[in-house]
C-alpha cells in the first residue's frame, strides 16, 4: 500500500458494503449527531475502503455511510486502499475508530465558547449538553482561591482506585451471524436508552439485558 497514491473517488453509495469486524457501536443519539454533522458540514471525511473478491468493503466510516444512505445520498467520497489483507484491514479499522490523545479541557472550553450556541453545537458534535456544561465549568475555577499547599508540603497520599463496575469480555461469533448480533444489540441499546456511557459499556449493558430476557 503506497500512501502517496491515495486519492478520493466518488462512488455509488450502494456499491460499497460494511465489513464483518467493525466493533464501533454508535448510540441512536450519536447516530443523529452524525446525520446532523453531515447536513451542517458536508462529507468532509471520506469513507475508508478496500477491494475484496466480493466488491468494495468499508474499513472505516460505516456510520457516516449509513447516515448518508438514510439521507438519500446516491454518491459518497471514498479512499480505496486496494487489495489489502484481512489483518491489515482490521488493524486500520481499529486505528481509524480509536483516539490517541485527550483534550486540554480549558482550551476546549475556550474553543467551544468561540463557536457560539452550545446547545446547537451539542446537536452535531460528539458532546452532550451535560458534557459541554462540565467542560465550561473548568473555566469558572479560580486557581488562586484554592487552598493548595506548596509542592514540598503536599503529603504523598495514594489516591483510592475507582470501584470497578464493568469488565471487558472477548469472544468470537460466526461471520454470518455478526450483522444479526450487531443489529440486535443496537436495537436493545435504542429501546432501553443505553446511551449515557461509552459505546463499549452501552453495548455490554444491552447484551446483559438480552441475556436476562433469555433466562426468563
Amino acid at each position: 500500500m503506497n500512501n502517496n497514491k491515495l486519492k478520493i473517488d466518488y462512488v455509488d453509495i450502494d456499491s460499497i458494503t460494511p465489513n464483518g469486524f467493525n466493533v464501533n457501536v454508535v448510540s441512536p443519539d450519536n447516530e443523529e449527531k452524525i446525520s446532523n454533522s453531515l447536513d451542517r458540514l458536508g462529507f468532509f471525511k471520506p469513507v475508508l475502503c478496500r477491494d475484496t473478491k466480493d466488491g468494495i468493503e468499508i474499513i472505516g466510516g460505516e456510520h457516516r455511510w449509513g447516515a448518508a444512505k438514510r439521507a438519500g445520498d446516491r454518491e459518497i467520497p471514498i479512499i480505496n486502499l486496494g487489495r489489502i489483507s484481512d489483518q491489515k484491514a482490521k488493524e486500520i479499522s481499529l486505528v481509524d475508530n480509536g483516539r490517541y490523545g485527550s483534550d486540554d479541557t480549558l482550551q476546549l472550553a475556550e474553543l467551544l465558547e468561540s463557536l457560539g450556541d452550545t446547545h446547537e453545537l451539542a446537536s452535531f458534535m460528539p458532546y452532550s449538553d451535560a458534557d459541554i456544561a462540565s467542560i465550561f465549568s473548568s473555566m469558572s475555577i479560580e486557581l488562586d482561591s484554592l487552598d493548595i499547599p506548596d509542592e514540598e508540603e503536599t503529603p504523598d497520599i495514594p489516591k483510592p482506585l475507582p470501584a470497578q463496575t464493568h469488565v471487558v469480555m472477548r469472544f468470537k461469533i460466526p461471520v454470518d451471524d455478526s450483522e444479526m448480533v450487531t443489529k440486535l444489540i443496537e436495537r436493545v441499546m435504542k429501546t432501553q436508552s443505553f446511551t449515557e456511557s461509552d459505546s463499549l459499556t452501552n453495548a455490554g449493558d444491552a447484551l446483559v439485558e438480552i441475556c436476562k430476557k433469555a433466562e426468563m
